[in-house]
């Protein structure tokens, strides 16, 4: 049987399990604004460096960030570019929910009208 859809990606599955963790997208929020180490990565959060740490270490696994190394300092920096196979997968279904929207519309119109003009289109 064909999977329909099913595309066996392990770079799309990474990307989309480091962002399933609302403390990863926050630190890739925070990346937007540049490089940060992990002490200013974990600041506000009520987590410790090492788990700060770790949460990179999944991010730069799905190749979301890159990490430097500058003398002691490992700064995080953001590698957008790897989600673009994520918003392309994503897009592809925006086609599919835009159309059942519109259905959707369509039937809440035609039920908020006045019934003699349902019966005239019926």
């Amino acid at each position: 049987m064909e999977r329909i859809g099913y595309d066996p990606d392990p770079t799309l599955d990474a990307v989309f399990h480091a962002l399933a963790d609302p403390t990863r997208r926050a630190i890739l929020a925070r990346l937007t604004q540049g490089d940060a180490s992990v002490g200013e990565l974990a600041q506000p959060f009520a987590m410790s460096q090492p788990a700060i740490s770790k949460h990179l270490k999944v991010l730069e696994g799905a190749g979301l960030i890159d990490r430097a190394i500058d003398k002691q300092r490992r700064p995080a920096r953001l590698n957008a570019a790897r989600m673009s196979r994520a918003v392309e997968w994503l897009i592809a279904f925006r086609a599919h929910w835009d159309a059942r929207l519109d259905t959707l519309d369509d039937l809440l119109s035609e039920l908020q009208s006045d019934p003699s003009e349902r019966d005239k289109n019926d």
